[in-house]
């Protein structure tokens, strides 16, 4: 987003935002450090509601940023909450992990007096429109911003998935399951299934076959234009089209997943200049020296 299309909380001091907080359930050092933060949130914005308990309606209601203290499965909570109505998010890592809630609470405490002075920027990160067609009729449909996949279940057995870009046939994978993935669900479970890291900021998806059977099918990075189509023959009884980790809804002969880019986007609150690299060498434990200036 544009410095000069930014809204004016984020530059002018005097404006406060309106703060939804959101917080994973059942979580102990969630409701701690909430009670921590709260009193620093509160000078710098108004508080309009607190859920820890994912029930917030964002439908019938008025906000301008929504805080997530959690890991990132309650960032992914979050972009479903809101749905098509999306607010800016800035997550605050509660979890272990943390590739979308990055900012610690300490990190947060020192940043957060600087939000009308230009401390953060609003980041539009890629999200997936995944719809489950039977019959010719969409029977189920999910916003994607991590990944929508094709996973088998028992019996196990190897999957023929034929892929369809734009209405031509691409190709048919023999493979136990196929993710398409956003950028910011490249270090989730394509991560884990050998598929390449790429820029959260890229307008690009990559599709990773998960054990494939022949080894020429590789992951395959291409743009976010491209209309997916995904067309199981003889799929498993428990085949299933999984989204951002729950499933959307079992495969039977003849359906097909489409998988598109979404015409909204999910809106993140990041720290200006904060540098990718450093958040993977930290988050994935990369090794190495940082050589010195010269």
């Amino acid at each position: 987003m544009e410095a000069n299309s930014a809204p004016k909380w984020m530059h002018d001091p005097t404006c406060k935002p309106r703060v939804v907080i959101l917080g994973a359930p059942n979580r102990q050092r969630v409701r701690a450090e909430l009670q921590r933060l709260r009193p620093a949130i509160s000078r710098q914005a108004d508080i309009v509601a607190e859920d820890l308990a994912f029930e917030y309606e964002f439908q019938n209601s008025e906000q301008d940023l929504v805080i997530v203290l959690g890991g990132d499965g309650s960032i992914l909570q979050a972009a479903r909450q809101m749905g098509r109505n999306p607010n800016p998010v800035l997550g605050i890592n509660c979890g272990r992990l943390g590739f979308l809630a990055d900012l610690s609470p300490d990190d947060f405490l020192d940043t957060w007096p600087r939000l009308g002075e230009g401390a953060f920027e609003i980041v539009n990160h890629l999200m997936l429109r995944t719809s489950l067609v039977r019959n010719g009729s969409v029977i189920a449909e999910q916003l994607a911003l991590n990944e929508a996949a094709v996973l088998g279940g028992p019996p196990y057995q190897i999957l023929d998935i034929d892929l369809f870009a734009d209405g031509h046939l691409a190709t048919r994978y023999r493979c136990d399951g196929l993710i398409v993935a956003t950028p910011v669900g490249s270090t989730a479970q394509n991560l884990s299934a050998g598929g390449p890291i790429l820029r959260r900021h890229l307008q690009a998806i990559v599709l990773s076959p998960i054990s494939p059977h022949t080894l020429t099918y590789r992951p395959l990075v291409d743009s976010a234009d491209p209309r997916l189509e995904l067309a199981g023959n003889e799929p498993n009884e428990s085949t299933s089209i999984v989204v951002d980790g729950r499933i959307l809804g079992t495969l039977k002969p003849g359906d097909l997943v489409k998988i598109e880019r979404a015409d909204v986007a999910f809106q993140m609150l990041s720290i200006r200049g904060r540098d990718d690299y450093r958040v993977l060498r930290e988050k994935l434990g990369w090794g190495g020296s940082v050589p010195s200036a010269r």
